[in-house]
């Protein structure tokens, strides 16, 4: 059974850095699209960053465009959000989720297996 745990999550000022990283189990995960949804109190949960292990392909929303960076180490099946220039407005609990490769997308039915979520906040 697939698992996926995230980590790295914690408490930050505006403009500070943090990095998540999610380990992934249960599966060998070559074909998979692995990435993040965030969810903060009294919005919509929003797909922030994916990346395809096939090809390296990434996707990121708008909001955290230039800001965050997700990267993969295939060998050790992790994944990590690197996010730096922080703001208040990225306070969330942050999801790992992964599923088969039909295509990076924002869309939750996309992804299969998600994780427990890890806390960000950002203080300002």
């Amino acid at each position: 059974e697939v698992q996926l745990v995230e980590s790295g999550g914690g408490l930050v000022q505006a403009g500070g850095s943090l990095r998540l990283s999610c380990a992934a189990s249960g599966s060998a995960f070559d074909d998979y699209a692995i990435g993040w949804f965030r969810h903060a109190p009294g919005k919509a949960r929003e797909g922030v960053s994916f990346i395809s292990n096939g090809d390296g392909s990434t996707l990121y929303a708008d909001s955290v465009k230039g800001r965050f960076t997700i990267s993969s180490d295939n060998a050790k099946n992790m994944v990590y959000l690197q996010m730096n220039s922080l703001k208040p407005e990225d306070t969330a609990v942050y999801y790992c989720v992964a599923g088969i490769d039909y295509g990076l997308g924002y869309a939750q039915e996309l992804y299969a297996y998600w994780g427990q979520g890890t806390q960000v906040t950002v203080s300002s």
